[in-house]
């Protein structure tokens, strides 16, 4: 869930890929790419995926909360999770 007005912290998963399938919400954007220079709109319905070693942040605009299932192909994908805090302040 990414609650109204959220975003995750720029990070990447250095090990494995992640997908995402939206649920419920208004709208949710993904921010990816070495600067984070790609932007996708995701609505109910969507599929988001992002490959092993690729930069992202979600982003919440929205006054509902985002809800969407995740799978990741690492069952411990936490282990490779890497904040990337210089690209922060490229998402507006």
């Amino acid at each position: 869930m990414l609650p109204p007005g959220g975003r995750t912290k720029a990070h990447v998963h250095e090990n494995h890929e992640s997908a995402f399938y939206i649920v419920s919400g208004d709208e949710a954007e993904l921010w990816t790419g070495e600067q984070l220079e790609q932007r996708e709109v995701a609505h109910v319905g969507d599929y988001l995926y992002v490959p092993a070693g690729v930069p992202h942040v979600a982003v919440n605009r929205s006054e509902t909360p985002v809800f969407a299932v995740g799978a990741r192909t690492d069952p411990h994908e936490q282990e490779s999770v890497v904040l990337r805090p210089e690209l922060d302040e490229l998402v507006p």
